[in-house]
């Protein structure tokens, strides 16, 4: 019989944990939005009880997405983290509450000091109080592959007895291997089966080792219903098991497997790129499925042999996972039809005419300074439109700049608005994207430190979208800024000015 497996994404929650990835709370829809279009089962939308900000983040997640979707949060084992879960999720039509707590000797004895029956009368605990407020409970067993087997399985018939309906296996530190991995779940599926056939049994595999997907797929060929994963393979340390890596093996090897999911593949690389984007975190060019180089061939032999037969060198073809051969270029003249098909084409929304009506602005200005405007193009231009920020009067905006750069002095003098306020000055430093960043911080009042800074190009040409990705460090917290412009300098002082925003963002909301 071909199982359905269940996918959970926590890109949200465990994806975000990421230093720099923190995402405000329109980016956050943005992103659930196309994790309702990828079709996902569930969606960890973020740790309510962390702050009021990813309260009110999971909340509006919640009210926009959870029509279809599942949405659950993570909280502790401690009753006013079970609480900020409910109050979050509890608007979607299928909400979930999501409890972590160690099984691991380590966890145990180091992070909570306690006996081992005192932390499992803690969970038991913990899904009783949880299942008088939603039927739904995952239970996740923390360091799991590094448990003693017999109060793992000791832990989890407590829970379950308890109430819990999902039970999750997590390999926390990437530390199994998939031969480990598969046999400790055939075990525990044995047991549960016997104990309550209706709990789902799930995994959650970090990649300390790079076996996050091979330790996933391991788990479902030995019972595993449900798999938690992230785009991109984001999460802690080395990153979680990537969705579009596990979905895939399941679907080209689906013989081997005798499993399939509901993920629209299609809108693989769409996801991929918007969290790229949002977050700031490029792809590796030569990752699995997704990298720019997944679907490239170089090697003359391999490329005589494509022309033969693309299934010389290809097990899925590009279309599969939504690389289209072909794009439609766009230019000042397509006109709002033209523009508005690249938008629908790519899973965005246009049905707000006033909305679409500032997007197309936007693409005539684009158009009119590039010529030719490309997929890519288009694609940032309407994520970037749609989480730009709230609007608030407290977020520094572009509005004139000028630099001067030479081998003396480079300068730069800019001009910021700040809702009715504006203010200038100028500054020197050691080239032009430091003097402007310098007159920036100057203007702002805010000592940030640069840690990072990226340029790539969007598309091809000469007159090709240059995106800039920063990364600044203030009071301990690392925050992204990213911005795109035909103008390389124009699109530096945007992305500084959009990693400050962050930094503004963040207080406001915590």
């Amino acid at each position: 019989m071909n199982r359905k497996i269940i996918v959970f994404d926590t890109t949200l929650r465990d994806g975000e944990q990421v230093p720099g990835a923190k995402l405000n709370i329109h980016q956050k829809i943005e992103i659930a939005q196309q994790l309702k279009r990828l079709n996902v089962d569930i969606i960890e939308a973020g740790f309510p009880a962390s702050s009021a900000g990813d309260f009110h983040a999971v909340q509006e997640i919640a009210r926009s997405v959870g029509d279809s979707v599942s949405i659950t949060a993570l909280a502790r084992a401690v009753q006013k983290d079970i609480d900020a879960v409910y109050e979050s999720v509890k608007l979607a039509q299928n909400p979930l509450i999501h409890i972590v707590l160690g099984t691991s000797n380590i966890h145990v004895e180091k992070k909570f000091n306690r006996s081992k029956d005192a932390v499992l009368q803690m969970g038991i605990d913990a899904v009783k109080y949880a299942k008088t407020l939603l039927p739904n409970v995952q239970y996740s067993t923390e360091d799991a592959s590094r448990s003693d087997f017999e109060y793992l399985w000791k832990t989890i018939e407590g829970v379950v007895k308890a109430g819990a309906t999902m039970i999750n296996v997590p390999d926390t530190v990437g530390y199994a291997v998939p031969e480990e991995f598969g046999d400790l779940i055939r075990r525990l599926n044995d047991r549960l089966k016997n104990l309550n056939d209706s709990v789902i049994l799930s995994v959650h595999c970090h990649n300390d080792l790079g076996l996050a997907t091979a330790n996933t797929l391991s788990a479902i060929k030995n019972g595993a219903q449900k798999i938690e994963c992230t785009i991109n393979g984001l999460g802690e340390r080395a990153g979680n098991a990537s969705l579009e890596e596990v979905v895939m093996a399941l679907k080209v090897r689906e013989g081997s497997y005798n499993c399939h999911t509901g993920i629209n593949t299609k809108e693989l690389l769409r996801t991929s790129r918007l969290v790229s984007h949002l977050t700031g975190l490029d792809v590796q060019v030569n990752k699995a499925i997704t990298g720019e180089n997944a679907f490239a061939h170089s090697s003359g032999i391999h490329q005589d042999g494509l022309l033969k037969d693309k299934q010389v060198y290809e097990i899925m073809s590009p279309e599969d996972v939504g690389a289209e051969s072909m794009e439609l270029i766009l230019t000042a003249r397509s006109g709002r039809h033209a523009f508005k098909n690249a938008v629908e084409k790519m899973g965005f929304d246009t049905s707000d005419a006033a909305d679409f009506e500032l997007l197309f602005e936007k693409f005539l200005t684009l158009a009119d300074a590039k010529k030719e405007v490309y997929d890519h193009d288009v694609f940032y231009l309407v994520t970037n439109h749609r989480t730009l920020g709230d609007g608030s009067t407290h977020l520094y905006e572009l509005e004139s700049f000028q630099v001067v750069s030479n081998d003396l002095y480079p300068t730069a003098t800019i001009k910021l608005r700040k809702g009715t306020e504006t203010i200038k000055g100028s500054s020197v430093g050691d080239g032009p994207v430091d003097a402007l960043y310098s007159v920036i911080k100057n203007l702002v009042g805010l000592d940030v430190q640069l840690k990072d800074y990226k340029i790539s190009s969007l598309s091809r040409g000469k007159e090709a979208m240059g995106r800039v990705n920063i990364r600044i460090e203030y009071e301990g917290r690392i925050y992204s800024g990213r911005a795109m412009d035909t103008d390389i300098i124009k699109a530096s002082a945007n992305a500084f000015l959009n990693g400050i925003n962050a930094v503004l963002l963040d207080a406001a909301n915590n």
